[in-house]
Parts: structure tokens; sequence; C-alpha cells
């Protein structure tokens, strides 16, 4: 059921720099989890909100973590159509100096290989001679990779990050932080729900050599669906984790958490501390579905247009995350851009909702027309245009 949403008429356009808002959760009454990570971080992705973390601004190196942005990028060309995954090439000998130590699928130079063996081979068996050989395809050469890779960063907003590498090996001008691997496995989910799926794969044969995913989450919890491990000596043990479960109360809706783990002393310990604080993301917080996708939060009156009103809502489902037992006290507060004049355009903003709670300011989202509204004849636009001028004098 829709929240009550009292509505405040103003004269001038809310202007709102994104269809998301992001605001941190009100501090649960229940603290976080002890972990023994160096950096960490706690998403609610579907709310866009930071529930808990600690030094998630400091400079970590993140090791085959760097996969995911690869990955992003190959997402990217193959939804651009720019390559396929049945596209079969040839490995260079860039792919040798990957060395006995390091996470291989076992590709060899010159032996054709096709797009897709190469994807799951990088993401489920965190191959380096894979991510390599992707590089090449995409970017030329693999430096010519990490420009794209150093762009598309700036682009997603990780201010914090550089890359050097499309593998994560031990380099002074190779680093990021939990924050910027937030908001960067928050877009690989979001952005490419077709290609995500691959995260969850548990295992990849190639070369008659089968191994494993190294997130042992995904045996140990079945709402965790990804995303990926990381090691080096310098960065410790590493591990984004993101869990998937049902909103409660509310039918056919989902919640997805999403965890940063950075510098792990063991193995076990990212493993142990990730489920941890999905646990509590779950347990200590309340998620709430303020709007469902293309609901019609209210229909007001259009001046000069062919239609007498037009139905305004959100284009996506709408969420808040709250500390446990808040939730009673939230209000969505409608502030709509009146009066509404045509033409109005599907998807143009007309207003914002101010979500309030304990007579404070909590977040807010815009709200925008839900279809189009063309604008009237000439009789029409001076007929409104004298109701308008009649109204101002009141």
């Amino acid at each position: 059921m829709p929240f009550p949403v009292s509505v405040q008429r103003v004269a001038a356009a809310a202007t709102l720099a994104s269809s998301l808002f992001v605001v941190p959760a009100a501090r649960a009454q229940v603290p976080p989890p002890p972990v023994t990570a160096q950096a960490w971080l706690l998403v609610d992705a579907s709310a866009n909100q930071v529930l808990a973390s600690y030094n998630a601004d400091q400079r970590v190196e993140p090791a085959s973590l760097t996969k995911l942005m690869t990955t992003y990028l190959v997402f990217d060309a193959l939804r651009a159509k720019k390559i396929t995954l049945d596209q079969i090439i040839t490995p260079t000998e860039s792919v040798r100096r990957v060395g006995r130590d390091e996470s291989r699928m076992f590709i060899e130079p010159n032996k054709p290989v096709s797009v897709h063996d190469l994807l799951h081979g990088m993401v489920t068996q965190s191959g380096n001679d894979a991510a390599i050989a992707l590089a090449e395809l995409l970017g030329g050469s693999e430096s010519g990779f990490v420009t794209m890779m150093n762009a598309k960063a700036k682009q997603l907003g990780m201010t914090r990050t550089q890359f050097a590498d499309v593998n994560g090996m031990p380099d002074p001008n190779h680093y990021t932080t939990a924050g910027d691997l937030a908001t960067l496995s928050t877009h690989l989910i979001r952005d490419f729900p077709d290609y995500y799926p691959i995260f969850s794969e548990r295992e990849f044969k190639y070369n008659n050599i089968r191994q494993p995913n190294r997130n042992r989450l995904l045996w140990l919890d079945p709402t965790v669906d990804g995303l990926k491990t990381g090691h080096t000596r310098a960065a410790g043990y590493c591990l984004i984790a993101t869990a998937k479960r049902p909103l409660l109360n509310v039918p056919g809706a989902s919640r997805r958490l999403v965890v940063v783990m950075m510098g792990e002393p063991k193995e076990s310990a990212r493993v142990q501390d990730s489920l941890k604080m999905l646990n509590y993301g779950y347990q200590a917080f309340d998620s709430l579905r303020l709007y469902q996708a293309n609901q019609a939060i209210e229909t007001p009156k259009v001046y000069k247009g062919k239609a007498d009103t037009v139905k305004i809502g959100v284009l996506s489902d709408q969420y808040l995350t709250v500390p446990k037992g808040m939730g009673e006290k939230v209000k969505p507060v409608l502030v709509r851009t009146d009066p509404l004049i045509a033409p109005l355009k599907k998807g143009q903003q007309v207003g914002v909702v101010k979500v309030m709670g304990d007579d404070k300011e909590l977040a807010q989202f815009p709200v925008v027309a839900l279809e189009e509204v063309p604008e009237a004849g000439i009789v029409g636009r001076l007929w409104d245009s004298l109701m308008l001028m009649f109204q101002k004098k009141k």
C-alpha cells in the first residue's frame, strides 16, 4: 500500500542531479559486528544507501578485484555489440608472462579461444591470462585498455581509484578504496542484469581443467550470487559479496546488499566477516518500498494541454532503508512544480518527493510525468492562460 502523501505547491522546479537518492541510513541501535578487515563497507544496493563502514575512503590495493572493472568494460562491449560471446580470438604471447603462482585459466598463445570462455575464465577462475587476452581484444593492448579502465572509473564517480594493469598485480600507481569498489559493484549489478548471473557460477572447465569459484559464500548462503575475491601478499584477502533476499511483507520485491571486505589476514576471515556483515544488514535495518516503478502518485491538473490531467510518479522502484523499528515514522511528502503547463514529455521532472522522519528530511528523489501531454490548440491555450491569470489574482 502506498504511503500517504501531502502536497505542497511551489512555483520553481526542484533540481536533482540523479534519479537515485544517496543518503546514509540513520545509525542502527545495534552496532555492526567486529571484523578483522583493514577497510570495509556495507551498502544497501536497492536503496543506494551506505549502512555501515570503516576506513571506506582509505587507499587500498584491489588485487584481483581489479577484474571487476575489466569485466564491466567487457559487458559494456557485449551490450554495444562491439564483440560477441561466440567470437573467436587468438591470444598473443603476452599471456605467457602470467606466472605459475598466479590465477590462470590456462589459455595458450596462438590457440583460438572464444570470448565466452575468456569471460568465464576471468570471472569464475580469476584468470589473469584471460583478462590480458580480453584487454588486448578491446583496447588493442593492455596499456590501451588500462586507459579505458581509468576513464570509466572517472565516469562512474570512482574518484579515489587509479588502475595500472588489468589484473591487480602490486604497483604503487594501482589503488582504490572500499567505497569506490562498492560503487563499481553496484553499477555492475544494476547496469548489466543480463550478464550479471555469471558471477554466481560455482565452477568452470577449460582445457580439461576444472576450477571452482573462489567465493566460498556461493556454497554457504543460497542468497549470495556474487561477486569477486582477491588476494596478494600486500593486499591481504579481499572479498566483495552480495546477496539478494525477499523483502518481507512486500510480495515480489527483494532487497540486495553488497559488502566490501579489504585486507583480511586470512581467507577464512574474509568469508566469515562478509557473511556476518550481510546478516547484520538484513537483521538491523528495514527496507521500505516507497513507490513502485510507473506507479501514479497523483494525477494533477495540466494547463494548456490536450489532456486536463497527467499521471505523475517514478520510473523505477524507490526504496529507503532505516534502522529496524523506524519504518512507521517515515512519511513521503510530494512537492510539485505547479502550475504544470503543457507540453509535457514522458519522464520530464515535475517535482520531488521528500522523505521525512522525525521532522527531518531523510532523502529526496524526483517525480516525473508518466505520460506525454501535447500542447492544446490555440483556443485551449488562450482559455487556460485566462484561468492562470485569474488564479494569480486570488
